[in-house]
C-alpha cells in the first residue's frame, strides 16, 4: 500500500457506499471509509446534530491511520465533512491530506445563499432526494425502506445547512472539485469557489452525468483512473 484514500459518504450514506472502490482503484491505493453514527452498523447511535463534536470524534478516530501518505475523498455532504476534518488536522498540527477530492458539493458560502433542503416539506424533500438519485432501485420502490432512510438524509442536510463554515484556516493540500455537468443541485460555478479554501493548487473536473455521476460504470472508471494518476503519479 502506497497511499490511503479516506472516503466520506454523502447525505444519508454509510461506509458501504465505497465498498466497491478498492476493486476499481489502482493497486497501491487502500480505501478506508468513514462510518458515521446512525447508519449501517452504527444505526443504533444518535444522528449527529452538531458539526464540531462530529469532526472532533472523526479526527481522533483517524489519528492511527495518518502515519502514511493519505488523501480525502468526500461526496456531497461528505465533501463538507472531509474539508472540515482536514481543517481540524491542520489546526491541531497533525498530518494533512496529500490531496482533497471534493465531489458534487458547492463551496460552503454558496450553501448559505442557495435553497435550504431541510426547510422543504416532507413531500418536496422526498421528491428532491429521489431526483438527485444515488439509491438502489429496490430501495426506491420500497416505501418502508425509503421512510426509514429519509430521516437520516434530512438530518445530514440540516446539519450542514445550519452550520457556518469559515475558509480559515486555508488548507495546504491541493483541492480538486468534481461535478457532473447535469447536476441539478450543484453547478460548475459553485464548486469552483473551493479555490478560496486552499493555499495549494486547485482544479475542477467535470464529468457527464448528474449528482451521482460516477454511478455510471464508464464514468466511475474514468474517476478511478484520475484519482490513481493524481495520487500515485
Amino acid at each position: 500500500m502506497r497511499h490511503r484514500l479516506i472516503c466520506f459518504p454523502h447525505a444519508g450514506g454509510g461506509a458501504g457506499a465505497y465498498a466497491d472502490w478498492a476493486d476499481g482503484l489502482p493497486a497501491g491505493i487502500e480505501v478506508t471509509a468513514v462510518q458515521l453514527p446512525g447508519r449501517q452498523n452504527r444505526v443504533d447511535e444518535e444522528l449527529p446534530t452538531q458539526v464540531g463534536p462530529l469532526v472532533r470524534s472523526i479526527t481522533q478516530a483517524l489519528r492511527p491511520l495518518l502515519g502514511c501518505s493519505f488523501s480525502f475523498f468526500g461526496h456531497s455532504c461528505g465533501a463538507l465533512l472531509a474539508h472540515a476534518v482536514a481543517q481540524a488536522l491542520k489546526s491541531r498540527g497533525l498530518p494533512q491530506p496529500a490531496h482533497l477530492f471534493l465531489s458534487a458539493q458547492a463551496e460552503p458560502g454558496e450553501i448559505q445563499r442557495g435553497p435550504q433542503m431541510h426547510k422543504l416539506s416532507a413531500e418536496a424533500f422526498r421528491a428532491e432526494v429521489l431526483r438527485l438519485g444515488g439509491f438502489d432501485a429496490e430501495i426506491v420502490g420500497d416505501d418502508e425502506a425509503m421512510d426509514a432512510l429519509l430521516p437520516t438524509v434530512l438530518a445530514d442536510f440540516r446539519l450542514w445547512e445550519q452550520h457556518r463554515i469559515s475558509p480559515a484556516p486555508r488548507l495546504d493540500s491541493p483541492i480538486t472539485a468534481l461535478v457532473g455537468d447535469r447536476d441539478s443541485r450543484v453547478s460548475v460555478e459553485s464548486v469552483e469557489g473551493w479555490h478560496a479554501y486552499t493555499n495549494a493548487s486547485f482544479d475542477t473536473r467535470i464529468y457527464p452525468g448528474g449528482h451521482f455521476y460516477f454511478s455510471d460504470a464508464r464514468i466511475g472508471a474514468e474517476l478511478f483512473t484520475f484519482i490513481g494518476r493524481t495520487l500515485l503519479g
